[in-house]
């Protein structure tokens, strides 16, 4: 049902996405706000970058995230716009992991406002190999969920726009890595997940949860100026210790506010946690 608190009700919005995103963000954008959402059939967001690298991201991911949305607003010519975008690698401390971070923004061109939600996936669907033959890797293939999950293949060390996306079969995985390695400087095929959304069951699902997060926030609104989207925008580190009291690097608190005046708070931390483990304290277990 249409949020009690929602500023956008009977609206409509431009979703800018070629990767059929719509299931994702749709629902909760209609159910928990009321608005009515289009997706333009002449937009093409992979002018800003994609994953299979032939075109290299036009700046950093919220630059491209607010292009891509006001991309939407143009070819539209509406005055509401909704879009997304994804970034993965290895994790900052375990680089061994893979991680996900995945980003929404509305723009409102009525009233000025920017807003932007975030959320982080550990366990992403992301992996990739480089192989001169498709039995080689099939084990971990198939460990993706291949083929609801797709792969992309290209020449490991050569043109990157010899590519060949949302490879599903077997068959023609194995056909497109014999051709990406025969154009190969080193003889060898780069094989990865195709991180696109309408291909990759577990970020779709990613970017669902992430609609249903930024749609409740949008329902919050700021004390002091009534826009939407009051939330979290950081966090301050210094949960202390169990054992010894001191800081650690655990989030103490949430720094509140807003998207559109400088109004600020800091409320403790929302899962209720008052105290760390002393696994991660400084002093206890240095």
């Amino acid at each position: 049902m249409q949020g009690p608190a929602s500023a956008f009700a009977g609206r409509r919005a431009v979703l800018a996405t070629m990767h059929g995103k719509d299931r994702a963000i749709v629902p909760a954008f209609r159910d928990i706000l009321g608005i009515d959402i289009e997706v333009p059939d002449d937009l093409d967001t992979d002018q800003l970058g994609t994953f299979s690298g032939e075109i290299e991201r036009a700046g950093s991911m919220d630059e491209v995230l607010v292009a891509k949305a006001r991309l939407g607003l143009k070819v539209s010519g509406l005055d509401l716009a909704i879009a997304s975008e994804g970034s993965f690698g290895p994790h900052p401390q375990m680089p061994f992991f893979p991680v996900g971070l995945e980003k929404l923004v509305l723009i409102d061109a009525k009233s000025g406002l920017v807003a932007m939600e975030h959320s982080v996936d550990l366990t992403p669907c992301y992996a990739s190999w480089e192989t001169r033959r498709m039995i080689d890797i099939a084990d971990q293939i198939q460990a993706t969920g291949f083929p609801d999950q797709a792969m992309i293949v290209r020449p490991n060390n050569g043109p990157r726009a010899i590519v060949q996306k949302g490879v599903q079969t077997f068959e023609n995985l194995e056909a497109a890595i014999v051709q990406a390695a025969l154009v190969s400087n080193d003889g060898l095929a780069f094989v990865q997940t195709d991180m696109r959304a309408h291909f990759n069951p577990k970020r779709m699902m990613s970017i669902e949860l992430l609609a249903k997060k930024f749609a409740d926030r949008l329902c919050q609104t700021c004390r002091s100026c009534s826009a939407p989207g009051w939330g979290v925008k950081g966090t301050e580190a210094g949960l202390p210790c169990s054992w010894c009291g001191a800081p650690t690097a655990w989030i103490l608190h949430e720094l509140m506010g807003c998207f559109m005046c400088d109004n600020e708070a800091s409320q403790p931390r929302s899962d209720g946690l008052t105290e760390a483990d002393p696994a991660h304290c400084p002093y206890c277990n240095p």
